[in-house]
């Protein structure tokens, strides 16, 4: 699995849990998720941030 997926999976999974958590959930989809979101990026470290980046940002030589 992708970082990329497997971070949407992350947060999938923490909005889902933040609206089931939610005692008079009224919000829309799009603000748990957003909420979600904001944990998550926060809870990552910079320096895995700054090598995800940093990988992608590379281009693979095939020799």
């Amino acid at each position: 699995m992708d970082t990329e997926a497997s971070k949407e999976e992350q947060i999938r999974t923490r909005a889902y849990y933040l609206w089931e958590q939610a005692t008079d959930p009224k919000g829309t989809p799009d603000e748990y998720w957003e909420q979600a979101r904001a944990e998550i990026e926060k809870e990552t470290p910079v320096a895995e941030i700054a090598a995800q980046t940093a990988s992608s940002a590379v281009p693979s030589s095939k020799v």
